[in-house]
């Protein structure tokens, strides 16, 4: 029998195996093969190299660039060196197709940046590699290019006028130079001299382009306004004594004008001074407020004991029985003497005050005073308060908003500055009770039509308040002129350091100032 020998027992075929991609079966017409599958994705490897790219990690990196040139980690260190960034986060956008991962870059440093960058993605011995060039780092870069940090001496903030004009060069006046030096003051990191930086693309050492441009200075833009304060400014020509002149826009708070002669002293926002009558406008708002009618009858004697202190008239002038309009008018010290301690005691006097910012610390933009109207201690110092004497004191701007509030209706804290920069915005519009406007603006017009100022000329429609304000001693001490008002949308205040009767004196300057504008 011949036998055939017995076939050896067919061997497995057995596949390499592999670590970096994975076998998976595909049906074909001859029957199943086997294709290889690149292991992991795209974004997957972008995600692990800007890791490693945000805190430095270049080894990881080049570990994960298809071909890295031999300077790979030069370029990234030049880079940090040149735009001398303290920090960089890189991070995969949503976005990306054909291979190409977008991603965001956030520079910080003295200019700090943010950009959009790509990073084209390649399959490489069974994975995804960074396909690397300089453009991998920022777009803009290349062979031979290089982006800088460029410093300079950056230009001086304008302070600018309400109309635009820059109110911080020489020619501007010199009561608004010391405005701008008190914005200086209130705003230092804006306005002081500072530096400029910009990021500026380089080939070799030849400048190409600026890639981001230096931060803009914002200038400032404060209230004031300039026909305003030329009026001002025209109204105390000829003074001789140091005087001020404060203009602000009822409605809003805002400094239209601030003028200060001679110069050297902000007196308007910064002097303290007992304001006299003008502050019979708060007297008679707190006596309105408790009952008083503009009609009612009542006493003006030329000389009245009140607390064992004689208080007295202008030239000891007795006008008897009169209306509380006339009282108003005439300034009857006498009058508003007694009645501040027959009906105003227990504080009711101090709050009736403090809503027109007496004692409020005001943040106009500049430095400024505060309205000051201490406790009265007895009924003398009362009387006094209820004159504006005493201890009262206040600035023309404190004086100026006083008449703002009567033209408004409600008291504004003043303001040169737009509001947003104001650096304390704890002060709110304080409305007045709607019976004291309107019995105020019967009685300010009363001033100037009928009372102590009725012979100066003022344009219609003036409303207003005399004062004369004494300060040091004697039997005739010397006395301030003062004079506060408003005119439709404006509200003002004038001073004359020892001027005198403020009838005489400030009445004329304001009705300079009025008709300069009319």
């Amino acid at each position: 029998m011949n036998l055939q020998p017995e076939s050896p027992p067919r061997r497995k075929r057995r596949w390499p195996w592999v670590t970096a991609a994975v076998l998976v079966p595909a049906v074909a017409a001859a029957g199943t093969i086997w294709v290889l599958r690149t292991k992991g994705t795209p974004e997957e490897t972008a995600d692990s190299y800007l890791s490693a790219w945000s805190v430095q990690n270049y080894a990881r990196m080049r570990e994960l660039v298809a071909d890295p040139p031999a300077d790979f980690e030069r370029w990234h260190q030049r880079f940090r060196n040149d735009l001398k960034l303290t920090g960089a986060t890189f991070k995969r956008d949503a976005s990306g197709s054909d291979g190409v991962i977008a991603f965001h870059a956030g520079l910080t440093g003295p200019k700090s940046w943010t950009y959009e960058g790509r990073l084209k993605l390649v399959e490489r011995g069974g994975g995804w590699k960074v396909d690397w060039t300089p453009a991998a780092i920022n777009p803009s870069l290349k062979q031979g290019r290089s982006l800088r940090l460029v410093t300079e001496k950056a230009a001086t903030v304008p302070v600018l006028a309400a109309d635009g004009s820059r109110v911080d060069t020489p020619d501007a006046p010199g009561s608004v130079l010391q405005l701008v030096e008190g914005l200086k003051q209130t705003y230092p990191d804006r306005l002081a001299d500072g530096q400029s930086r910009r990021i500026d693309l380089y080939q070799g050492e030849q400048f190409l382009q600026t890639v981001v441009k230096p931060a803009e200075r914002t200038p400032l833009h404060t209230t004031i306004d300039l026909k305003v304060h030329r009026a001002g400014a025209a109204a105390l020509d000829g003074v001789r004594k140091p005087a001020s002149l404060v203009a602000v826009r009822p409605s809003t708070g805002e400094i239209l004008s601030v003028v200060n002669k001679p110069g050297g002293f902000n007196r308007a926002l910064l002097g303290k001074y007992p304001p006299g009558s003008t502050f019979k406008v708060v007297t008679a708002s707190a006596l309105v407020a408790d009952g008083a009618e503009a009609d009612e009858q009542v006493e003006c004697p030329a000389e009245q004991n009140i607390g064992g202190f004689p208080f007295h008239n202008a030239g000891f002038h007795d006008y008897g029985r009169l209306s509380f309009r006339d009282a108003f008018a005439h300034s009857c010290n006498t009058t508003f003497g007694a009645m501040g301690v027959a009906k105003l005691g227990n504080g009711r006097l101090a709050e009736v005050a403090g809503a027109f910012g007496f004692g409020s610390a005001i943040t106009p933009g500049v430095p400024a005073v505060k309205a000051e109207f201490p406790a009265p201690k007895d009924d003398t110092d009362l009387a006094s308060a209820s004159i504006g004497q005493g201890r009262v004191l206040a600035s023309p701007l404190n004086m100026a908003s006083v008449a703002a509030a009567i033209a408004d209706g409600s008291w504004r804290p003043p303001r040169l500055v737009a509001q947003k920069l104001v650096p304390d915005r704890t002060l709110r519009p304080r409305p007045l009770e709607d019976g004291v406007v309107r019995a105020l603006r019967e009685l300010m017009p009363a001033v100037v039509t009928d009372g102590t100022a009725q012979a100066v000329k003022f344009p219609s429609g003036t409303a207003g308040k005399t004062g004369t304000a004494e300060y040091g001693s004697g039997k005739e001490p010397p006395a301030h002129s003062w004079f506060i008002g408003y005119r439709e949308d404006l509200a003002f205040a004038v001073i004359v350091e020892g001027g005198g009767a403020g009838s005489a004196v400030a009445a004329p300057i304001a009705a300079r100032f009025l008709s300069a504008l009319s």
